[in-house]
């Protein structure tokens, strides 16, 4: 069978990129716990982290295109900074990562193959915790008992990565998004349960094959319980659902609309003072329209005030 290249696959709407180091493909699909967890104010994290991801990322299923497979290699760096705000705890994170993609499809009966390289969307959150987390300094924070917290956040994408306007496989997406989110989190004993909601809305991309790429808002809820050990290592049990985001290219409905179910689990535990790794790992547990893959992410980070 001869090989051709998927620079000019038709109608393949793929974008790859990390959001906080476990943001997956397409923006509604991150899977990260302990996002309004009550920390001190003051607090510096930096991190670095890879992942991997490997399986079916096809969108379009009235595509002629089977056996869609992608493997990328992703690394992030991260940041980021707590501090006060009218007595509340706020936080901003700022992340940058780069890409090393392959992958391979059937299209008519000829196989296609192609990779991509570069930077992906950088993304920023800001987010404050509006009950149960005080601004706290390290001193008063050691006697603080959290209970039941509920914060807001916004996550912004801004359209950083590498984009070719003349190809249909890209790392970056070359539009923005924001989600605005709300979140609530909860301590029993050892154990933390926490779930938010959001929604991505997206600027239209105009440099699609020359044509305009508009997509519909996606919507994402998540779902975390972590229990943690007396060393402050933690296992965690992760879910989440995202569902909407149809794209109209030049007024056309693409029928492109995402119905998917994500579950993972994290393991994260210190390796020195201020320092940790943490591991995640999920799957697609119910996908109505590709995106059917498993992603491996490793990260280590330090924290000091």
């Amino acid at each position: 069978m001869p090989k051709k290249t998927f620079l000019v696959l038709p109608k393949i709407y793929l974008y790859v990129s990390l959001l906080f180091l476990f943001k997956n493909l397409a923006y509604s699909q991150d899977l990260e716990p302990r996002v309004y967890a009550n920390v001190p104010k003051k607090l510096n994290v930096a991190a670095i982290g890879y992942v991997f991801m490997d399986g079916n990322v096809l969108t379009d299923p009235s595509l002629p295109i089977s056996d869609f497979k992608l493997q990328s290699h992703n690394l992030a760096a991260s940041y980021v900074r707590t501090f006060g705000l009218a007595n509340k705890l706020a936080r901003i994170q700022v992340s940058l990562p780069f890409s090393f993609m392959d992958g391979s499809a059937m299209v008519n009966g000829a196989m296609l193959t192609g990779s991509r390289t570069g930077f992906a969307d950088m993304k920023v959150r800001f987010g404050i915790n509006l009950l149960g987390s005080p601004a706290l300094d390290k001193m008063n924070f050691r006697s603080f008992e959290q209970k039941t917290i509920l914060g807001v956040s916004l996550v912004t994408s801004v359209p950083t990565g590498r984009y070719y306007g003349d190809k249909q496989v890209n790392i970056g997406t070359n539009r923005w998004g924001i989600k605005p989110e709300i979140g609530i989190s909860k301590k029993f004993a050892h154990v933390y349960a926490e779930a938010y909601g959001g929604v991505w809305f997206y600027t239209d991309n105009n440099d699609f094959l020359g044509k305009k790429m508009e997509q519909k808002p996606t919507c994402s809820l998540q779902a975390h319980a972590s229990y943690y050990f007396k060393n402050h290592m933690w296992v965690g049990f992760n879910t989440n659902w995202f569902f909407g985001g149809n794209t109209i290219v030049d007024g056309v409905s693409q029928a492109s609309e995402i119905d998917n179910w994500r579950v993972g689990g994290t393991f994260s535990t210190p390796v020195g003072k201020g320092q940790s790794v943490k591991f995640q790992y999920h799957v697609g547990a119910y996908t109505n329209n590709g995106l059917n893959y498993y992603a491996l992410s490793a990260v280590y980070q330090y924290s000091f005030f």
